[in-house]
């Protein structure tokens, strides 16, 4: 079965996790039906993903097999069969659309629109410049309006957009990854959008991303539907981990070659992890006692 678990990558999964971001925002993280509705919901796009994962492996099978890492894919190193691969796809799909056949109507068309981009994705737009990094952003915006309409909550266009930004960060990061990875070994790189990339060009981005992040985030904690719904003004104390977090992923960047899978770089460095898990418990901490700490509300 180990072919069939790479195959299907559960390890992205991790991504999915920002369907809980209504969830946790819109103080519904312990209604018993709101939380089924977003495991719900975020089992679908696991579902979809995996689906979407296994098309994308049919199609890049002849250039995952000139990548030094990628050509121990099953599909790739010829342990599981084109026709074995398109079957499980199709069976991931089928058990997808059971699964969310009585949701909310406006979360059944996010997913279908999600599946749609990341197969015209996987076909074409991954090799035009630019719109190949956007595309992957726009999943992870998705999957954010998944969330509220999966639980019918209103989602704050601030962290819409702080999720935009967010994504074209981790993702101008691999492709960086990737082309200095190809650079390194010389074999040129597998992808032929990263001939249209310099790594110059890429670092600008970053920074324009990583700035975007914070600007937005910030300004999500100050809005004043912000402050009236979690009925605090102290959520602004939690932007310095969103900063740290991204210094720390910069260093990553030019320091290390761990971020040309932002997955394994986000899962597999301490600080970062760190980071995140203090930032969850400061946000539903100061979300849902109102900003009433002890020590710290006085």
């Amino acid at each position: 079965m180990r072919p069939y678990y790479k195959l299907i990558r559960p390890k992205q999964w991790i991504k999915n996790l920002f369907v809980a971001a209504p969830l946790v925002f819109s103080k519904e993280l312990f209604d018993a039906g709101a939380f089924l509705l977003t495991l719900t919901a975020m089992i679908g796009f696991c579902l979809t993903a995996s689906a979407v994962y296994i098309i994308n492996d049919i199609t890049d099978v002849e250039a995952d097999r000139a990548h030094p890492e990628k050509r121990t894919r099953p599909l790739a190193a010829g342990t599981i069969s084109p026709g074995k691969a398109r079957l499980l796809s199709v069976g991931f799909l089928v058990a997808t659309a059971l699964l969310v056949i009585e949701m909310d109507l406006r979360y059944v068309v996010i997913l279908a629109v999600y599946f749609l981009m990341n197969l015209a994705y996987s076909i074409k737009l991954k090799e035009i410049v630019l719109l190949d990094v956007f595309m992957i952003a726009g999943g992870f915006m998705l999957r954010v309006l998944a969330g509220a309409y999966a639980i019918d909550v209103r989602v704050s266009s601030w962290i819409v957009l702080c999720t935009l930004f967010i994504s074209l960060f981790l993702g101008f990061a691999k492709r960086r990854g990737e082309l200095i990875l190809s650079q390194q070994s010389g074999s040129g790189p597998e992808r032929k959008v990263l001939l249209l990339y310099r790594v110059a060009f890429i670092d600008q981005m970053l920074t324009i991303a990583a700035a975007g992040t914070v600007i937005s985030y910030a300004l999500y904690t100050v809005a004043p539907r912000t402050i009236e719904v979690f009925g605090t003004e102290k959520m602004i104390y939690t932007t310095v981990f969103v900063i740290y977090g991204i210094f720390r992923y910069l260093y990553l960047i030019h320091m290390t070659n761990s971020t040309e899978n932002p997955t394994t770089a986000v899962t597999s460095d301490a600080p970062i992890i760190v980071t995140v898990l203090l930032w969850i418990v400061a946000c539903v901490t100061l979300i849902y006692s109102g900003g009433q700490i002890p020590y710290i509300s006085k």
